[in-house]
């Protein structure tokens, strides 16, 4: 354990706080709710967000701000409300990755040292805002966990941007270490297995064809260096080893798409459709890309990609969940922690 600074305060200073570790889950984002003016507000965030959307501003902006702040909010809201945690009002997104630092918190229970938090890179509550408070809260050093197995720019990168971005404000700044991906941990394939094995089980029928659909990216980031498309099929191809599958049984996908440029292929939507128009009957779909169940797994791929397997011949189509918060996929995330925190502990 870190030693607790000699910090003698002027009286009418507050006391300083020292000694503590802190550990950040971050996540893609969240809406706060699925009425127009809270999706246009996420939205608005998300899409300015220069990782995400590479485009010279002056041909951007006026499509974002003219066109898709005026349609988009109302349509993605529509498509969260058939998805939305009623029970908590709030996305499963913020749901699950709640639930995740609580658990990593219990598994640290005897180390008082440790704090854990959780934050969105787009919407609330906000990477800058739980980076202050492990600060305040004595945080000298602090692990940033960019929940995404795969590395991105769009993903990985934009949480590492806006973590030491909040530094910039910061007078007395913690260390600051970031998680790098894992898409080939031995514990996270093992974890994506069980749970292709656990879920098929429940099933009185046997998928022919297993799609892995991650998010895709524009083909123009690959080519300009991101590692992503690699790093899927890395995970896909480590997978699909230790399941003893062929490539005909699992096959990777890309899926989400957005705007009129070339993206990561095979697209995930299209597949699926040739699947069933070419007479495949059953297939899975996981996501192996989603640490936490959220709107591109639940309604589009759950709902949408089931309906259209459905529409176009095939008969039976079954969504994997993702890892969540249960045994496996914590196991992942603890495991991925404890490793990075090497010499802080």
């Amino acid at each position: 354990m870190t030693e607790q600074l000699d910090v003698t305060a002027p009286a009418d200073h507050p006391s300083v706080k020292s000694g503590k570790v802190g550990i950040l889950l971050v996540n893609l984002g969240t809406p706060d709710g699925t009425d127009y003016t809270s999706m246009r507000r996420y939205l608005k965030e998300f899409l300015t967000d220069r990782r995400v959307i590479e485009w010279s501003r002056l041909f951007w902006y006026p499509i974002l701000f003219g066109i898709v702040l005026n349609t988009r909010p109302g349509k993605v809201g529509k498509a969260y409300e058939t998805i939305w945690n009623k029970e908590l009002n709030e996305s499963y997104l913020r749901t699950y990755t709640r639930n995740q630092a609580q658990l990593i918190a219990k598994t640290f229970a005897d180390r008082p040292e440790v704090i854990v938090d959780w934050g969105m890179r787009y919407g609330q509550p906000s990477i800058a805002s739980r980076m202050e408070a492990l600060q305040k809260a004595g945080c000298e050093r602090i692990l940033v966990f960019p929940l995404y197995p795969q590395y991105a720019a769009a993903t990985t990168a934009t949480v590492n941007d806006k973590a030491f971005e909040a530094l910039l404000k910061m007078r007395w700044q913690p260390a600051l270490r970031t998680v790098p991906p894992y898409h080939d941990d031995p514990v996270y394939i093992d974890a994506l297995a069980t749970s292709i094995e656990r879920h098929l089980a429940t099933l009185d029928w046997e998928p022919e064809v297993v799609l892995t659909s991650f998010h895709g990216i524009p083909k123009s980031y690959f080519d300009k260096g991101d590692p992503y498309y690699c790093q899927c099929q890395k995970t896909a191809r480590l997978l699909r080893e230790k399941l003893g599958w062929s490539k005909e049984k699992l096959q990777v996908t890309f899926q989400s798409r957005f705007g009129p440029e070339e993206w990561l292929q095979p697209y995930t939507d299209k597949t699926v459709e040739k699947l069933a128009q070419e007479g495949v009957k059953r297939i899975a779909v996981i996501n192996p890309g989603f640490v936490s169940d959220c709107l591109e797994t639940l309604e589009e791929i759950a709902e949408q990609a089931a309906e259209s397997f459905h529409h176009n011949g095939g008969d039976k189509f079954t969504h994997i969940p993702c890892l969540n918060d249960s045994a496996e996929g914590m196991a992942v995330l603890e495991h991925v922690v404890r490793r990075e925190l090497a010499g802080w502990l």
